[in-house]
């Protein structure tokens, strides 16, 4: 018994907690092949649901649908995450020793690529490409217009919507 009363969301999600923790850890386990991934994800799925305190978790129909879509999203993200620091590796194993950033610097150059990650998210995938082409190749509004197949003044409009949302983050309204 906590030394504290729970709120009523709290003891719910401690009653959804006991009744599914388990199995939602052999599924992702599943998915993912590593039981401490999937605990970790398991675990972020139901700090979700214990932040939602807006969702009534007893007018919940299918605890395990609902549990399993926050998962989803956690997992989706957990992936991506795993992509880009791959791919981020790839490129780190190409440069000669003394070249290669200090562990620091790698950590920082990940967080900030997977910062921009988070932020271009939201845009449709020919803004972010139409983006990453300006910033990472550094071509101009015509050499994208011309790989993307689209107009200069949609080259224009797509960098203007993505620099906006890595200005200016979340505050940022999509296009």
């Amino acid at each position: 018994m906590p030394a504290y009363p729970l709120s009523a969301h709290a003891e719910s999600t401690q009653a959804l907690y006991l009744q599914h923790h388990g199995w939602l850890v052999g599924r992702l386990r599943h998915k993912l092949g590593c039981a401490w991934d999937a605990a970790d994800l398991a675990q972020n799925t139901f700090v979700r649901v214990l932040a939602a305190t807006g969702q009534r978790l007893d007018e919940v129909a299918e605890p395990r649908a609902y549990l399993t879509t926050i998962a989803q999203r956690l997992l989706a993200n957990h992936l991506r995450r795993r992509q880009i620091e791959r791919a981020y590796l790839d490129a780190l194993a190409l440069l000669p020793e003394p070249a290669a950033p200090p562990p620091d610097a790698r950590l920082m150059v990940l967080e900030t690529l997977l910062t921009i990650d988070r932020l271009l998210d939201g845009l449709p995938a020919v803004a972010r490409k139409a983006f990453l082409l300006w910033r990472l190749e550094e071509l101009t509004q015509e050499q994208i217009a011309v790989r993307l197949r689209i107009s200069r003044t949609s080259v224009r409009r797509h960098l203007a919507a993505a620099a906006q949302r890595c200005y200016f983050g979340d505050l940022a309204t999509p296009p």
